[in-house]
């Protein structure tokens, strides 16, 4: 018997393994995919969007007006969410140009934030904090000042946001604030990621009994324009390099669909990544102090691709 559990047992690991190298997404996402709610049931449901002009942002707002959704899009280049907007209008019949509210915002401009809240629909039900920037330095070489921005605009400016609308959503005793984390990077930006993590965690404890969830979304390599506004070592300074189409990344559309799968089906952390980052993550979770000595082997390649001027670090 017990050699029959044994075999089991391994039969069922060889499986897991199989799935997770062959997927895009984690194990508890995959199940959501084939047997949760579909993106359909999110419906009437008001979602604002920041990042919206480009990117993930850009195709969660195609996603989810294909289903119905009013949305809110902002972003910083109101020309870029005009076009948006218009291709929603014309891809999807369903919904109306009053479903589709443009609202340009700066997540700098922190005093600008509560007068936004008060622009928007009446009721917001999710907000979708996927606005910010990217970074290529070394840690050795990344200014200061540079921390210091990518805390602001990857950090604070989605804290000063998320505060305003709060309290609408204690008083509508509803609400989802979703996160996009991403995997862990380099310097500045894999700090200001893991902030985010610290802060929406400790809010989702403190939401629970007003009926406010958090979705942290980490997606790993996906296809956007993130390369061309990241920050590099100086504040002056942006990488300006354009993704190639050759490159091992999600496509920013499969990215939006399973995030509206998370939303809809209420999860907490998503991984949204091939491999080999997702197999990483598993790893990490269940080995940390072998992968953390794997992981500074890997790491160190990286920087070496760094120092010669690579771009692409997947």
């Amino acid at each position: 018997m017990f050699d029959l559990l044994v075999v089991f047992g391994v039969a069922f690991l060889f499986i897991q393994i199989i799935r997770i190298l062959l997927s895009g997404c984690d194990l508890h996402l995959q199940w959501y995919c084939k047997f949760g709610e579909t993106p359909a049931s999110l419906k009437g449901k008001v979602v604002w969007i920041t990042g919206a002009s480009s990117g993930i942002g850009e195709e969660l707002a195609y996603k989810l007006s294909s289903v119905g959704c009013k949305l809110i899009l902002s972003a910083r280049r109101e020309d870029r969410l005009k076009q948006v907007k218009d291709l929603c209008l014309k891809q999807y019949s369903g919904i109306g140009t009053e479903d589709i509210f443009i609202l340009p915002l700066d997540l700098l401009d922190f005093g600008s934030h509560a007068n936004a809240v008060e622009v928007v629909f009446k009721k917001i039900d999710v907000l979708v904090n996927n606005a910010g920037r990217s970074q290529r330095a070394l840690w050795e070489k990344t200014s200061l000042e540079v921390d210091k921005a990518m805390l602001n605009v990857n950090v604070l400016g989605l804290l000063s946001l998320t505060k305003c609308i709060l309290p609408e959503m204690i008083k509508q005793n509803y609400g989802r604030i979703v996160i996009t984390c991403r995997a862990p990077g380099l310097g500045s930006y894999s700090g200001s990621k893991h902030a985010l993590h610290g802060w929406f965690e400790a809010l989702r404890i403190e939401g629970y009994n007003y009926n406010i969830d958090v979705t942290m979304v980490c997606p790993g390599p996906v296809f956007s324009e993130a390369l061309l506004h990241a920050f590099t070592e100086s504040g002056e300074k942006t990488l300006g390099v354009e993704m190639k189409p050759t490159e091992k990344r999600m496509t920013a559309e499969r990215c939006a669909y399973l995030m509206s799968i998370a939303m809809e089906n209420d999860l907490d952390e998503v991984w949204l990544s091939g491999n080999p980052e997702l197999l990483f993550l598993y790893l990490y979770q269940y080995f940390p102090t072998i992968t953390r000595r794997l992981g500074r082997r890997i790491g160190a390649k990286r920087v070496k691709k760094l120092q010669s001027g690579m771009t692409n670090l997947h």
